[in-house]
C-alpha cells in the first residue's frame, strides 16, 4: 500500500517541473497549465468523501486494487495524449485512483496501531511518501532534458503493474465490511460544491475577481457545500460523518492543516515557475534545487513521528511554523540575480519546518476520534487537505498573475526601467508577482502559527452507549 501511495505522490510532484515545458508545447498559460495539478487535487478532494463509504462497503484488498487499476488507466491515457484536454482527462482518472489510496492507507494504520504508536507508524508512511517528492522533480527534470514529456507517464506504467501484481499476492484485509447504502444526493452536493468553488478561484486569475462567472461559481460552491453539510448532520448514515468536528483537537488540527497544505502545494508551483520561466534554468536544474530539501524532509519524518509519540504535536507545530515562516520570508525579495546557492539553502531549510508539521498535526487530530469515526475522520482530513491545496495553488497563481499585470502596467506607465527591453520588463514584473505570492504565503503561515499555540495532548475519545442514544460521543480530554 505504501508503494501505491509512493506512485500516487510521485505522479503528483513530477508535474511541478513539467509545467513550464507543457505551457510551451501546448501553447497555454500558467493559469491553464496549473489545472494539471489543481484538477488532480480537485478530483482527489471530490472523491475522498466517498472513500469513507467505500472503506465500509468493500474489503481493503478490493478497494486498493481497484484504485491502482484506475491509476494505471489514467497513466496510459496521459502517456498517449496528443493535446491538453486528453492529458488533463488522463490526470483526472489517475487522481480518481490516487484519491482512494491515501485515506485507505491512513485508515489501515489507525486500525493496526494503538494511539501511542501511531506517530512512529505515520512517520514511516511519511518517509515513503516524502521520498517521492525527493526524487520526483529531479527525475522529471532529467527525463524532460533528454526525452519527451510523455516518457514521464510511460515509465510509470510498469511500476503500477508491479504494485497491482504485489497487491494480489501480499495484500490482506484489515477491516470489517459493513453493508450500507450510498447517499447519491450527498455525492452530488459535494461534487458540485468542491468543483464550482475551485473553478471560481481558478478563473479569477484570467477573468478577475469582479467577473460574474467567478462570483457565480464561488456562490454556487458555497451553497452546495452548505446543503451537503446540512444533509450530513441530519442523516443517520451520512456519507461523511461531520460529527467528527465535535472533537475540539480534530477541528483545530484540521484548520491548521489547511494552512500547512496551502503553503506546501503553492510553493511547489511557484518555485519552478520562477526558476525556469523567469531565470532560464533547465528542468533538471530546477529539480536538483528541490532535491536536498525533500531528502532532508524524508529523513526527518520517522524522527518527527517518534518525537510526536513522546511529546505531542504542540511544540513540534510551533517550531515548524516558525522555521517555515522565517525561510519563506527569504523568498519575498527574489530578483533576476538571486543566487542558486541561496535558493537551495532556503528551500532546504523550509522543508525542515514542513517535516515538523505534517504528520504530527494530522495524527494529533485523528488520535482523538473514537474508532467508529476513524474512516470518516481520515476521509475528512484528506478531503480538506486536497481541496485546500488545490484552492491554495489556484489562489496564489491568481495573486501572481494579477500582481504581474499590475507591476507591468506600472512599469509601462512610468516609461519602464532605463534601457530595459519589453522582455526584460515582463521578466521583472513576473518576479515581483511571485514575490507578492510568497508574501501571501507568509500571512497564511502566521495564522497557522497562532493556532498552533492552542494544541493540547488528548486521549482517544470513547463512546459510552446509553438507552437514550447509542451514538452520542463522550470525549475524555486531558491537558
Amino acid at each position: 500500500m505504501i508503494l501505491g501511495a509512493f506512485l500516487a505522490t510521485l505522479n503528483q510532484t513530477i508535474m511541478s517541473v513539467a509545467t513550464p515545458e507543457l505551457m510551451t508545447d501546448f501553447n497555454i498559460s500558467a493559469a491553464t497549465a496549473q489545472w494539471l495539478t489543481t484538477g488532480y487535487m480537485l478530483v482527489n478532494g471530490v472523491l475522498i468523501p466517498i472513500t469513507a463509504y467505500f472503506m465500509q462497503r468493500f474489503s481493503t484488498r478490493q478497494l486498493f486494487q481497484a484504485s491502482m487499476i484506475l491509476f494505471l488507466i489514467g497513466t496510459i491515457i496521459s502517456a498517449i495524449a496528443t493535446d491538453f484536454p486528453v492529458l488533463l482527462t488522463g490526470r483526472m482518472i489517475q487522481a480518481a485512483g490516487a484519491g482512494i489510496i491515501m485515506p485507505l492507507l491512513t485508515n489501515v494504520i489507525l486500525a493496526l496501531f494503538p494511539p501511542d504508536k501511531r506517530g512512529a507508524a505515520m512517520g514511516m508512511m511519511g518517509l515513503a511518501i516524502i521520498f517521492a517528492p525527493a526524487i520526483g522533480p529531479t527525475l522529471a527534470g532529467y527525463i524532460l532534458e533528454n526525452y519527451a514529456w510523455e516518457t514521464l507517464f510511460y515509465g510509470m506504467i510498469p511500476l503500477a503493474l508491479i504494485v497491482i501484481a504485489c497487491g494480489f499476492v501480499y495484500l490482506r484485509n484489515v477491516s470489517e465490511r459493513v453493508e450500507t447504502g450510498l447517499d447519491i444526493l450527498s455525492v452530488v452536493f459535494s461534487t458540485i460544491g468542491f468543483g464550482t468553488l475551485l473553478y471560481g478561484f481558478s478563473r479569477a486569475g484570467s477573468q478577475g475577481w469582479s467577473s460574474s462567472e467567478v462570483i457565480l461559481s464561488i456562490v454556487v460552491g458555497i451553497l452546495a457545500l452548505v446543503l451537503f453539510t446540512w444533509r450530513q448532520l441530519g442523516s443517520s448514515n451520512p456519507l461523511l460523518d461531520l460529527r467528527a468536528f465535535k472533537y475540539n483537537m480534530f477541528s483545530l488540527t484540521t484548520i491548521i492543516n489547511i494552512a500547512v497544505t496551502m503553503i506546501m502545494y503553492a510553493d511547489m508551483m511557484l518555485l519552478p515557475l520562477y526558476l525556469q520561466n523567469a531565470r532560464g534554468y533547465t528542468a533538471l536544474e530546477s529539480g536538483f534545487l528541490m532535491l536536498p530539501g525533500a531528502l532532508v524532509m524524508g529523513f526527518l519524518m520517522p524522527i518527527t513521528g517518534k518525537l510526536f509519540d513522546r511529546f505531542g504535536a504542540k511544540w513540534l507545530s510551533i517550531i515548524g511554523m516558525i522555521v517555515t515562516i522565517v525561510t519563506t520570508l527569504g523568498f519575498i525579495n527574489l530578483t533576476d540575480s538571486t543566487s542558486y546557492t541561496y535558493l537551495l539553502l532556503m528551500s532546504t531549510a523550509r522543508r525542515i519546518g514542513m517535516a515538523l508539521l505534517l504528520m504530527p498535526i494530522q495524527t494529533a487530530g485523528l488520535n482523538q476520534l473514537p474508532n467508529r469515526l476513524s474512516a470518516h475522520g481520515t476521509a475528512i482530513s484528506n478531503t480538506i487537505r486536497q481541496v485546500s491545496g488545490a484552492i491554495g495553488t489556484s489562489l496564489l497563481v491568481t495573486v501572481m498573475t494579477d500582481r504581474t499585470k499590475t507591476h507591468m502596467q506600472d512599469m509601462m506607465s512610468s516609461g519602464g526601467t532605463a534601457g530595459a527591453t519589453k522582455a526584460q520588463m515582463i521578466t521583472e514584473a513576473s518576479i515581483q508577482g511571485i514575490n507578492d505570492a510568497y508574501l501571501v504565503i507568509v500571512g497564511i503561515g502566521v495564522i497557522g502559527l497562532l493556532l498552533s499555540f492552542f494544541i493540547k495532548r488528548v486521549k482517544q475519545a470513547v463512546e459510552m452507549p446509553s438507552t437514550a442514544d447509542m451514538k452520542e460521543p463522550i470525549s475524555l480530554r486531558t491537558n
